[in-house]
């Protein structure tokens, strides 16, 4: 894609919003999709070329589609289904799936792409709001060099690091389903040792001091109950989105 890539966010949510303002940092023609106008009047604000609830209106400019919603149900809906998206976009448009969903959806959605000419990147993220909103998600991608090459400007504005998988659609979504078992177990565990250490009489902040300096230490440890010493019990994430992002492999 040339310096002029059009690349559209569906899903602004705290990582979608994220991503879609780095792509604006980065100099990219954006547009966002979101069905909270809240969301979509926020993103207008930063500098984008359009926001609203569906990508139709614009679909024909973009070079790139990046959708950032819960799960597969969603996916297919927005290119699919009624008023579908992927009917909508050019050919050789990329679309880039970073949803935390199944591989094997992952490549049936691929599959539905190719009959549009279209294709896909099966690119997860992960990274949190913060990292969305500074450009530096990790992506673990898997997709033909294609969809890499035509993807190159959107990867480099919204990641710091990117995994090459692989080609096959699916191995991706495998690669960061694994990871978000092992996130979750990371904070589960953190949880029960925090607590444990309370009903031993153990101070917390000294418990998280001798932790965090070693070797059984984690950056899920390290950031999660850095709040529990603050006292900060703001959500961070919705708990039912990382329970489906770690049942997707099931």
């Amino acid at each position: 894609m040339a310096a002029h890539t059009n690349v559209c966010v569906i899903g602004l949510g705290s990582m979608g919003m994220g991503a879609a303002r780095a792509c604006l940092q980065a100099g990219l023609n954006t547009w966002g999709v979101d069905i909270n106008p809240d969301n979509c009047r926020a993103l207008l604000a930063a500098g984008a070329k359009g926001a609203g609830p569906s990508a139709v209106p614009f679909a024909a400019e973009l070079d790139a589609v990046v959708l950032l919603v819960v799960n597969a149900a969603q996916v297919r809906g927005i290119l699919f289904g009624e008023s579908g998206l992927a009917a909508h976009l050019k050919p050789g448009t990329v679309v880039m799936v970073s949803s935390t969903i199944a591989s094997a959806d992952a490549q049936a959605i691929a599959e539905a792409l190719e009959e549009y000419q279209l294709l896909m990147l099966d690119a997860p993220v992960s990274g949190g709001a913060v990292k969305a909103a500074a450009g530096d998600m990790t992506v673990m991608a898997s997709g033909s060099d294609a969809a890499f090459a035509r993807l190159a400007p959107v990867l480099d504005a919204v990641a710091g690091k990117v995994y090459r998988i692989g080609s096959d659609i699916g191995l991706g979504s495998t690669v960061k389903i694994i990871h978000q078992l092992l996130a979750g177990v990371h904070i589960a565990v953190a949880a029960e040792a925090m607590a444990l250490a309370a009903r031993a009489g153990i101070p917390l902040e000294t418990m998280y001091d001798v932790v965090t300096h070693a070797a059984g230490n984690s950056w899920m440890f390290e950031n999660r109950m850095q709040h529990v010493l603050d006292g900060d019990y703001s959500p961070k994430s919705a708990v039912d989105i990382f329970v489906k992002r770690s049942r997707a492999g099931e």
